[in-house]
């Protein structure tokens, strides 16, 4: 069972009513509806395509539905979503999920190091062939980021696409190191948060990841070398953090423009314009030259005085020898 009523005027809470317990695919985005979510959601175990998109839904982050077997799609984006998506004294994972997309919304706190442990469709590729012919007739379309272009995934394309979209929140504290169990991500974007620490070097097992945006956020250190060798990933932003150290080198990393690197005082090489390494060299050389230089130029002028002084002196001495004699 289907229920897409999305690019509608529909406004007010979300009827409890509506919901179905046999319901698949659930699609209402870009209206105006508020309130809350159905509580009745987590009772909706055949549940695979969950969108609300461009609402004015003001509640917490729905932790029932983690425990949905077959939730492939959970798009909360541009809502007046709030408060923590993670339990201090809980498990938490999405056992199935291949979208989660949360971002443009008022989600805050700390993410766990475990945060991503149980993902396990975004670990590997393991949907059964049924579930795919299943995904072409209940799905409705869903637009996502790629490559920092829109991109919009219809049908069976969803079992494929594995991406995760927190921007525009308010997280804080270290990226979860577990990010990097997620081998088959295609897209990750954690932009415009409060993010600090270091970029965890497990970021270096997503060997499938094609779309990388961490900018404005606060994350200080290097960029891990290791980065520049997903041949994959296409597109990458690090501008407005605090990273320092030499670009990593490597053909997907160089062939970015500089202003994905912008913004950082402490980076430094290709695409930047600014040289590591041999920067202090020069600047100190100049000053040396400049000392030498100034030194030259006060030597001569002494030399100058000297040669102008001694004719003088004799000169004064003749005539006053002249007008004394």
């Amino acid at each position: 069972m289907a229920l897409h009523l999305q690019n509608n005027s529909l406004s007010g809470v979300f009827p409890e009513e509506s919901i179905s317990l046999g319901l698949r695919s659930l699609d209402v985005g870009h209206n105006q509806l508020s309130g809350q979510l159905p509580k009745s959601l987590i009772n909706c175990t055949y549940l695979e395509f969950l969108n609300v998109e461009g609402n004015k839904i003001n509640d917490t982050f729905p932790f029932g539905l983690r425990f949905l077997p077959n939730l492939w799609i959970l798009v909360l984006r541009s809502n007046a979503f709030h408060g923590p998506v993670s339990h201090r004294r809980d498990s938490f994972s999405f056992p199935n999920l291949r979208i989660f997309e949360i971002s443009d919304n008022r989600f805050s706190g700390v993410l766990p190091s475990y945060y991503f442990v149980g993902w396990n469709a975004m670990v590997e590729d393991n949907m059964p062939h049924d579930a795919r012919i299943v995904a072409r007739y209940y799905h409705s379309s869903v637009v996502l980021t790629n490559k920092g272009l829109k991109m919009e995934l219809v049908g069976s394309v969803f079992t494929m696409y594995k991406t995760i979209d927190v921007s525009r929140n308010r997280f804080e504290g270290d990226i979860p190191e577990s990010i990097g169990s997620l081998k088959e991500l295609i897209v990750l974007n954690m932009s415009y948060n409060a993010f600090t620490g270091h970029i965890p070097q497990s970021l270096t097992n997503l060997t499938n990841l094609q779309s990388l945006d961490l900018s404005q956020n606060r994350l200080s250190g290097e960029i891990p070398p290791q980065l520049g060798k997903l041949t994959f990933l296409e597109r990458m932003n690090f501008s407005y953090n605090m990273l320092e150290g030499p670009i990593p080198q490597g053909t997907q990393i160089q062939s970015q423009n500089g202003s994905s690197f912008a913004e950082n005082p402490g980076l430094c090489g290709a695409p930047l314009e600014d040289t590591c390494g041999g920067g202090g060299e020069e600047e100190a050389t100049k000053e040396e030259q400049d000392e030498e230089k100034e030194e030259k130029d006060q030597v001569l002028s002494w030399t100058a005085a000297a040669i102008a002084y001694v004719p003088g002196v004799v000169c004064g001495l003749t005539i006053a020898h002249i007008l004394t004699s």
